[in-house]
């Protein structure tokens, strides 16, 4: 990480640019998202596509204005993110019969397979001390 004087205040009394909480948070997403973005790429996951099958293994299916807004991906980029997983399997694409606009996100029997095989790694003990080392924390 870069040093930097995280009490600097300037004239105006704001924080300094490096110390505005946003870009701390960029940081620390930064140092994370290596170590998760190349465990996804194990399984052929893109970060965006592993928030999407995230959010369906704890909710099964959800409308594809569901997924956006609890992924944060906007949902032009979702249609992208969503034929993907559904051209691996991951996902299938159902229309509401109730109003034909909604379109449904269901997970398949291969998604969840795909959560048995990862969520154990996410949790493992070699990668939490990966992070910690990180921070040293």
């Amino acid at each position: 990480m870069n040093d930097f004087d995280m009490n600097s205040i300037d004239a105006s009394g704001r924080a300094s640019f490096e110390a505005s909480l946003p870009m701390m948070l960029y940081r620390v997403l930064d140092a994370i998202m290596p170590a998760y973005r190349a465990l996804f790429a194990e399984y052929g996951l893109t970060e965006q596509q592993w928030r999407v099958l995230r959010t369906l293994w704890d909710n099964e299916s959800l409308s594809s204005t569901d997924v956006a807004a609890r992924t944060l991906i906007p949902t032009a980029s979702l249609v992208g993110v969503l034929d993907r997983l559904e051209r691996k399997g991951l996902i299938a694409r159902i229309r509401s019969v109730e109003d034909r606009r909604v379109v449904i996100a269901k997970l398949t029997a291969e998604g969840r397979a795909l959560e048995r095989q990862i969520a154990p790694r996410l949790r493992s003990e070699e990668h939490m001390s990966e992070l910690q080392s990180q921070f040293r924390i």
